[in-house]
């Protein structure tokens, strides 16, 4: 049994379900819960009379684990047997979004915090050095290049210590679900990305059932997660460090060829279109792929003049959004693709300039569309009407042809030549009927 176990963000969400669970399964009889507010976190005192209630004596104090002479002073006074290091800030945001200031708001509650940690109880024969890393740090996340070098340094430490013969022990977590802490903003839409990504949250009871399993585990780092692995393959490029569990000779291959035949397919339906209406293909399109990322249920309700922050998008849903139109396009997107073009309005018109296919000219393009039109014309039924009109249409269509030649202009039906001036951008329909009447002897 554990004397006095030292957990940082011991009022938040992690925190509190670690006292709960030290105190009801491990039989933790006294507890230094440290966080920034201490007494004044919301629930602390709740908290404290919950513990009491259950057999162990908790105690709550503020204290700044980024600054070393506090957490030297906090360590001598009360000698903890065990140290358990939950405490940790998301700043999320893209590579280039990040300022010094953003990387030190995240960076000095894990690599700062742990290292005090370290420093402070080194002396002390403690049982357990406990510190909550995350698979961000070990697989890397999008949108999170800040929060992964954090957790990267926590599970180096825990080697370190290992080397120096101390007791260390660093979980690299996948995604809680939880109703408090880091993750407990986390809405449906959240959940489902994680999902969709091969790495369902973990509920509480998952949680603590592998925080025992780590305990117990010789290794200095472990990877408390769950793993969808039908999810990851759907990825289609797998994570290099689980290719030993899903195997990609071959599937990669596959993969590839479904992304080409859909982005073929994306091609193929903007052939042919005006400008407007393969616009509106490819705002039907990213509109779908938003309302998956987000979560809703139809494409329809997604304001193409709404800026994407303002329906939202954060950096996270928006790699994944860029991934996606990735996948659809075959186009290689930029990971600021949607602060470069911030409104589904201005993304759209830039996908389209860049995927529509060159407006076709020239014979070859002509004679296509003349065999084309052959075609359409089988199995018509075809009213006098309609054969008159169209007929008309097609007279017109040869006299323009006529009137293109370099060489001396076509003679009419009689002999004569046609008139030569005869202007067809101008014209009138009258003046046209008036002309292909004349051609056909009809006047």
């Amino acid at each position: 049994m554990w004397s006095t176990v030292l957990i940082t963000g011991g009022t938040g969400g992690l925190g509190r379900i670690v006292a709960r669970h030290l105190v009801a399964e491990h039989g933790v009889r006294s507890l230094l819960l440290v966080s920034r507010r201490g007494p004044a976190a919301d629930g602390a005192k709740e908290l404290v009379a919950e513990l009491e209630q259950s057999g162990a004596q908790a105690v709550v104090e503020a204290c700044d684990v980024t600054d070393a002479a506090a957490v030297a002073e906090l360590v001598a006074r009360h000698a903890p047997a065990a140290v358990v290091h939950t405490a940790g800030v998301l700043d999320d945001g893209v590579v280039e979004s990040l300022s010094p200031e953003r990387l030190a708001a995240v960076l000095r509650p894990k690599v700062d915090a742990a290292w005090n940690l370290h420093e402070a109880t080194k002396g002390l024969d403690l049982n357990a050095f406990v510190v909550f890393s995350s698979v961000a740090g070990t697989f890397g996340s999008a949108g999170q290049a800040n929060y992964a070098a954090g957790n990267a340094f926590l599970d180096a430490l825990a080697h370190h210590r290992r080397t120096a013969g101390l007791p260390a022990v660093s979980l690299a977590w996948g995604p809680w679900s939880q109703d408090s802490g880091m993750t407990g903003t986390l809405t449906d839409a959240d959940v489902q990305r994680m999902t969709r990504s091969g790495m369902p949250p973990l509920s509480a009871e998952e949680g603590v059932a592998l925080f025992d399993a780590a305990l117990a585990s010789t290794e200095p780092t472990t990877v408390p997660a769950r793993l969808d692995l039908a999810a990851l393959r759907r990825q289609g490029e797998v994570p290099p460090l689980l290719r030993g569990l899903i195997r990609t000779s071959g599937r990669r291959t596959a993969a590839t060829a479904t992304d080409g035949d859909t982005t073929a397919a994306f091609a193929q339906r903007l052939t042919g279109l005006s400008a407007a209406e393969g616009r509106e293909v490819v705002l039907d399109a990213v509109r779908g792929q938003v309302a998956a990322v987000l979560g809703h249920s139809g494409a329809t309700e997604i304001d193409e003049d709404r800026a994407f922050l303002d329906i939202g998008f954060d950096s996270l849903t928006a790699v994944e959004l860029r991934n996606r139109l990735s996948a659809l396009t075959g186009i290689r997107l930029p990971a600021t693709l949607l602060f470069d073009y911030p409104t589904p309005a201005e993304l759209v018109d830039h996908l389209h300039a860049r995927i529509a296919p060159e407006p076709s000219s020239g014979p070859e393009a002509l004679l296509g569309e003349l065999e084309r039109l052959e075609k359409s014309f089988g199995g018509l039924a075809v009213t006098e009407e309609v054969h008159e009109q169209i007929a008309g249409r097609l007279e017109v269509l040869r006299a323009k042809w006529h009137a293109l030649r370099d060489t001396a202009p076509a003679a009419g039906r009689d002999g004569s030549p046609a008139e030569e001036d005869f202007d067809f951008e101008s014209a009138s329909d009258d003046e046209v009927f008036d002309l292909l009447d004349n051609e056909l002897g009809l006047n």
